[in-house]
């Protein structure tokens, strides 16, 4: 009977051990997502979060200060879609769905590894 793949979560925290927390699973799919999600990679106007690899991430930090309107929710869209099919290629993208509230914008993710699915919500704030 083989194992669930077990893996460190991020961003790190530790576990009831003093250790860091790792984790399986649904668990484990989500801190992946939102690594490459919610890491800067390298634009125009900057060189990226990690300086090792700074291409990675999906550049949704590009989406701040710009105006809540279908333009922006369906750059969001695509945006979430080539980072997860670049940085996670087995990572399946079930659903994505990006809500405008106000002033706020939240992607919303089902996501499937195999045979473990997830579901995952990212919130943004639009900053005047």
């Amino acid at each position: 009977m083989s194992r669930a793949p077990q893996n460190l979560l991020v961003p790190f925290r530790r576990d009831k051990k003093r250790d860091f927390a790792s984790g399986t699973g649904a668990e484990l799919l989500t801190s992946k997502v939102r690594q490459v999600l919610l890491t800067e990679g390298a634009t125009p106007h900057s060189t990226g979060e990690l300086p090792w690899r700074t291409s990675f991430g999906a550049g949704l930090s590009r989406l701040r200060h710009q105006r809540n309107d279908t333009v922006l929710a369906e750059l969001a869209r695509v945006y979430v879609r080539d980072a997860l099919a670049r940085w996670l290629p087995g990572v399946q993208l079930v659903q994505v769905d990006v809500k405008q509230d106000g002033e706020a914008l939240a992607v919303r993710l089902r996501i499937r590894e195999g045979t473990t699915t997830a579901r995952l919500i990212i919130p943004f704030r639009h900053e005047a």
